[in-house]
């Protein structure tokens, strides 16, 4: 049976959402062509290159659909009373008219296309910078320039930017590929070396393999893109789509998240990608859409709306964008898709979490505390084996512990500072209170806001109620002495990531608006309708440990249940070192399951086409470990040792996991209820049950009920103030 899925609680397109200190205003649906049969009998005006409420620099690529009683040199277009017409052209099938508008200005803007004894139409463009800021809020301050240091795919220089958002002049560069391998600059536009390489694409062209590659500034951010494009045939026009191009366009997102705030960064994730551009799909990727650069995904969603955007102006609107990133790329691909659906139409998610600030953040930050007490704070006559410490971290190394108390810094202020951040300007505890706070909540001032008492930024961080090492304690690892004192003594974390004795209490405002703004991963909004990959090579057995654990691909599963019913459009894959399948392949994949979604224009739900078209062979499932690794297709089980698959790759769990939690991992604060002896398999004594009482006065976490303020999504293309 196809599942339906119930009605998502997802409001999609609202006027407005007030918070506390913010208003938060949602955009209008997108602009689109009309549905098959719909604007028949008059002209419709739709944006191409982005949504109308968030066009960005100063053009737009539009279509004019016209309906066929119509000669479409009756048709006029204007811009703000201007008359523009002559930038538009007939689309191939002759049916439409597709024009590039320049001189769209800031705010308001009017186009029009209207036809002798016609209604007009109209569509409202607002307009927006190209440095930005679209919907993400206010620039964050101090930002470093990094175009000095970026070196371009032929090894050059940016050099020194051109005004104090970091722009550059845009650069074009045409690259061959080698018959060695290799990719060279093209001497000139007519130049065919003897070494040029010919490729055929996934459409069956064969061409000369020729990439141009652009870079230029976007929203403060560098960006490049590559595509295959014979300089013969002159410059590329959105209008007409250049043979070579298959007419799909992949991004790129790049991992990290420790040091990526207050930079522009040095590095996009790489667009010279052999195994895609051969194929005619053309890449895109921006220095702000590698989270080691900026560790916010709400800036990284803005950067991919802006970047696609002068893509789709320059080469025309591809068919299906592709988003693919491993782990901080995971984020992005992941909460972008949910967030600001329409940007990414499939996603590839590999090493991958949920969310940064609660899939990856609760879990640091616990294994920090945990780290802390296992060799600082447990009393010698309490001291903890090694094996017993992994039973309560939940780890299946032991190792990872000390790992992830390391990636727990990027909540410390001062830890994760960019080498090029000046230190003059960063926070310092007593020397410079107001200076850069280098950690993940601070660099999402925008959503969560200030705390009016402090200045400093609401967290949405807490571990109240939990008992760390529950499941340990009725498994008989550890003792009833080691559990009391483990909660007595395991405490929490202040605003500067420093320890306390009481433990760390979330603002209510951060969790509610964490919730309603998709900071923590709902799964119920844009991501719902979208087809997932999620690939992972296994590294929870890594002998030094690792933060790419594997419950985080159930984390995610768990939330697409909740939210729609299924996960029906959520494809699970694991394997070892790399052996299995290829990147090529899933990207192969995802096209035929696009392409057959694209072409379905039934009237089914998005869910049934998707479950529809997935491609044969494309299910859940695992690679045998060694160099000859055998597929086993099954389905991907949280667990140890109840399936052929997770006995190969086991699902250790988090520290919440082992004190309760449920692998959704979507719990900020939990709700609370009294301290019951029915919680425990072991015995206690009446003084260590009323030490256990007074250990959690408010009592212990229910696990059972949703988190305190936890609710859905407020709305999809929420905006935090533009410019």
């Amino acid at each position: 049976m196809v599942p339906q899925g119930p009605v998502r609680p997802v409001v999609r397109w609202l006027v407005g959402v007030l918070f506390v200190g913010t208003v938060v205003g949602l955009f209008s649906g997108p602009s689109a062509p009309p549905a098959k049969g719909e604007g028949k009998g008059r002209l419709t005006v739709t944006a191409e290159s982005s949504r109308p409420d968030v066009v960005s620099g100063d053009d737009a690529l539009v279509r004019v659909s016209v309906p066929s009683h119509l000669v479409l040199q009756d048709v006029r277009v204007a811009l703000n009373g201007r008359d523009v017409t002559e930038r538009f052209r007939p689309t191939s099938d002759g049916g439409d008219l597709l024009g590039l508008v320049r001189k769209v200005r800031r705010g308001a803007n009017t186009l029009t296309a209207s036809a002798p004894d016609e209604r007009a139409a109209r569509l409202v463009l607002k307009g927006h910078p190209a440095t930005g800021p679209v919907f993400s809020g206010p620039h964050e301050k101090p930002f470093v320039c990094d175009t000095a240091a970026f070196r371009t795919v032929t090894g050059q220089r940016l050099g020194r930017p051109r005004d104090a958002d970091c722009s550059v002049r845009t650069r074009v560069v045409h690259l061959y590929r080698t018959t060695g391998g290799k990719f060279v600059r093209l001497p000139h536009k007519d130049a065919r070396p003897d070494d040029m390489e010919t490729t055929t694409t996934s459409t069956g062209e064969k061409v000369p393999y020729i990439v141009r590659v652009e870079t230029g500034t976007r929203n403060r951010g560098v960006y490049e893109t590559a595509v295959l494009h014979d300089p013969r045939s002159g410059p590329p026009d959105p209008r007409l789509r250049a043979t070579g191009w298959n007419g799909r366009l992949v991004y790129g997102f790049g991992g990290g998240c420790a040091k990526g705030w207050y930079v522009q960064g040095r590095r996009t994730d790489g667009v010279l990608k052999d195994d895609l551009l051969r194929k005619g799909y053309a890449v895109a990727s921006s220095s702000l859409n590698v989270f080691g650069n900026n560790c916010n995904d709400l800036l990284a969603a803005e950067t991919v709306s802006m970047v696609k955007e002068r893509f789709v102006e320059t080469y025309g609107p591809p068919a299906f964008t592709i988003g693919s990133g491993c782990s901080g790329g995971s984020y992005q691909t992941h909460q972008i898709a949910d967030n600001y659906p329409g940007l990414l139409d499939g996603v590839l998610s590999g090493c991958s979490f949920p969310d940064v600030g609660f899939g990856t953040v609760s879990t640091v930050s616990d294994a920090l505390l945990l780290d802390r007490y296992f060799g600082d704070r447990a009393p010698k006559r309490l001291r903890f084996s090694k094996e017993q410490q992994r039973a309560v971290s939940g780890f299946g190394e032991w190792r990872s512990i000390a790992r992830l108390a390391t990636e727990g810094r990027r909540i410390d202020p001062t830890a994760y500072c960019p080498a090029r951040l000046p230190r003059a300007q960063r926070y310092a505890r007593k020397a410079n209170r107001d200076g850069a706070r280098c950690d993940v909540f601070s660099h999402a001032v925008n959503v969560y806001g200030r705390d009016p008492r402090t200045g400093l930024v609401r967290r949405p961080l807490d571990n109240t109620g939990i008992q760390y090492g529950l499941r340990a304690l009725n498994k008989g690892t550890i003792d009833v002495n080691r559990f009391l004192d483990l909660n007595a003594r395991v405490g929490g974390l202040d605003a500067d990531a420093r320890h306390t004795s009481r433990r760390t209490a979330a603002d209510p405002e951060a969790t509610r608006r964490a919730y309603r703004t998709g900071r923590m991963l709902n799964g119920g909004g844009g991501l719902a309708d979208v087809p997932i990959i999620d690939y992972r090579d296994y590294t929870d057995d890594a002998p030094g440990g690792d933060l790419h654990l594997r419950f985080h691909s159930f984390s995610t599963r768990a939330r697409l249940d909740k939210a729609n019913g299924t996960h029906a459009n959520q494809v699970m894959l694991v394997r070892k070192d790399g052996r299995g399948f290829s990147l090529a392949d899933l990207v192969a994949d995802m096209d035929r399951w696009l392409t057959g979604i694209k072409g379905d224009d039934s009237a089914d739900t998005p869910i049934r086409k998707i479950v529809r078209h997935k491609p044969e062979g494309l299910t859940d499932a695992c690679w045998t470990r060694g160099t000859n690794p055998r597929k086993i297709s099954e389905p991907q089980v949280a667990g140890t040792g109840t399936t052929a698959c997770n006995t190969l790759y086991p699902v250790w769990p988090s520290p919440r996991m082992v004190a309760g939690a449920g692998v959704a991992n979507d719990v900020v604060t939990c709700r609370k209820r009294p301290v019951s002896r029915s919680d425990y398999s072991v015995r206690f004594t009446d003084k260590q049950f009323d030490r256990l009482r007074r250990l959690f006065p408010d009592g212990v976490c229910d696990w059972s009920k949703p988190g305190a303020g936890q609710r859905g999504l407020a709305g999809t293309w929420q905006s935090f103030g533009g410019r």
